[in-house]
């Protein structure tokens, strides 16, 4: 599936880019060492290819366990009316993406879940999270999910 879901035109302000790179810093930490996301919410660190620079880039990122070893992320963006940077990271290469889960690191590919199947993980999570629907209520853009498949899932 391509990454192909178009931005918004309103949403919630998110805060200054500073802040946010020194709280994701402690949240990183925390992860890297075998622990969970913010509030007991299950997170990982989502390590992907920035699609200007190149340069390796790292994210926490709200995860939802889906059927065999897979997951779900959420390009919520906190209701923001654009989608997070790693979403077009993402975009730009599926293939080279890595999360770590409770300290463990794990080669993945990223794939965007639409329609029905979107519709019906969307569903799941919001039932999990209802905070990710008020962030969808922020916004006027479709918010992505995105399913992270380990590498050699399915393969022989």
């Amino acid at each position: 599936m391509s990454f192909d879901t178009p931005e918004g035109t309103r949403g919630a302000q998110l805060p200054p880019a500073e802040q946010m790179r020194r709280m994701n810093e402690d949240v990183i930490a925390d992860i890297r060492a075998g622990g969970s996301g913010p509030d007991g919410m299950n997170a990982l660190v989502l390590v992907t290819v920035g699609r200007k620079s190149g340069q390796e880039r790292q994210t926490p990122v709200a995860y939802f366990p889906l059927d065999g070893d897979s997951y779900a992320i959420v390009a919520s963006a906190a209701g923001a009316a654009r989608h997070p940077v790693w979403y077009r990271n993402l975009a730009a290469a599926p293939d080279r993406v890595r999360v770590v889960v409770a300290g463990e690191e794990l080669a993945v590919t990223a794939e965007e879940l639409a329609g029905s199947e979107r519709d019906r993980v969307w569903a799941k999570i919001t039932a999990a999270a209802p905070g990710f629907a008020e962030y969808e209520r922020a916004t006027d853009r479709t918010i992505p999910v995105i399913r992270l498949l380990p590498k050699g899932h399915g393969e022989d």
